[in-house]
């Protein structure tokens, strides 16, 4: 079931982005568009997946091709905010292939390439948010229920623009374990799941009991994939997560699991950490002495049994849900693969 959704979703996203292509109000846009089909490409369409089983758990029908269109708007707000993500991170790749802002400085027509590059990929990700609002409004869904999802909708997208800040600004979040947490909530947990159901759902007639029994599936089960990603961005691999391992560590990351190793590290382990964690130089034997650190104070092993109990709670939820077979089986496969993922 899921791959045939993925399969209408990306249909969708094909058949939208040929149409800007073609209706383009000036020639440099088609190209734009082929950079933006290739950076989808390797997506795993998780929030597309979510609001379509939203749609069904408000009573919306299965074959209603409103609601591919409506997750396929979600893949390309999805696209604005990592596009902009790599460039505030100065990530040289996504998914394996080169971030939008390096295949972008490729294309320079001289001077300051990278800054080029950067620039074009911030105006290429207000598009992508621009054309995510284009689709949804051309989903097909009654104008009564886009304005009552109105709400669900601002408050995803204000929720993940304070999570990129507080990602950004360490002292903002606070230098405690709840700081993290805070950019958990914010930046990744709602946005991946919780705020995809619940536009589904909405948009599909739910009442309110509805929308916040998605919440109850949703908020645990998307902290349970950031700190999948917090784990990943640590011990993952890199041909398999498409991103370079040590990337979290050497741009000093304060995630839960690296405030859990600050919090049970001794003076010894805390000195390492303050010279290593955060270093633009670090190399790879200075990586694996952070690995070292974490996994001497079993953090990493904490972290795992969060993920499984949360994932946990986010399926014995679903029974309040009352969804068709066909959603709470996908619902049960999605909450495996957010909380069990290698990339």
């Amino acid at each position: 079931m899921l791959g045939e959704l993925r399969a209408e979703i990306d249909e969708a996203l094909d058949r939208f982005l040929g149409e800007q292509a073609r209706k383009a109000p000036d020639e440099c846009v088609p190209p734009l568009v082929e950079i933006v089909r290739d950076f989808l490409a390797g997506g795993k369409r998780l929030r597309p997946l979510f609001s379509a089983c939203g749609w069904a758990a408000g009573g919306g029908d299965r074959g209603d091709p409103a609601a591919v269109r409506i997750g396929a708007s979600l893949e390309l707000f999805h696209a604005f905010a990592l596009i902009h993500d790599d460039v505030m991170d100065s990530s040289d790749t996504r998914r394996g292939q080169p971030a939008v802002h390096r295949v972008l400085a490729r294309r320079a027509p001289g001077g300051d390439a990278a800054h080029f590059g950067v620039s074009a990929a911030i105006l290429l990700g207000d598009l992508c948010l621009v054309w995510s609002d284009e689709l949804l409004h051309g989903a097909g869904v009654a104008p009564e229920r886009l304005h009552a999802a109105r709400s669900v909708l601002n408050t995803m997208r204000t929720e993940i623009m304070a999570g990129q800040y507080l990602d950004l600004d360490p002292v903002a979040a606070g230098d405690e374990l709840e700081g993290a947490w805070r950019v958990v909530r914010q930046k990744t947990a709602a946005y991946t799941v919780t705020r995809p159901l619940q536009l589904g759902a909405v948009l599909s007639g739910a009442d309110e009991e509805v929308v916040a029994r998605c919440a109850e599936f949703g908020d645990p089960l998307g902290e349970a994939f950031q700190l999948r990603d917090d784990l990943l961005g640590v011990f993952g691999s890199e041909a398999t997560t498409g991103k370079p391992s040590d990337d979290d560590l050497r741009a000093g990351k304060w995630t839960v699991l690296m405030r859990l190793t600050w919090q049970r590290a001794d003076a010894s382990q805390r000195a390492v950490i303050r010279r290593l964690h955060g270093s633009a130089d670090l190399d790879t034997g200075e990586a694996q002495r952070l690995r070292e650190i974490i996994r001497s104070t079993a953090a990493d092993s904490e972290v795992e049994a969060m993920i499984s109990s949360r994932r946990e709670r986010a399926v014995s939820a679903l029974g309040a849900l009352a969804l068709p077979p066909w959603a709470e089986a996908a619902l049960t496969e999605l909450a495996g693969r957010c909380a069990h993922r290698a990339r």
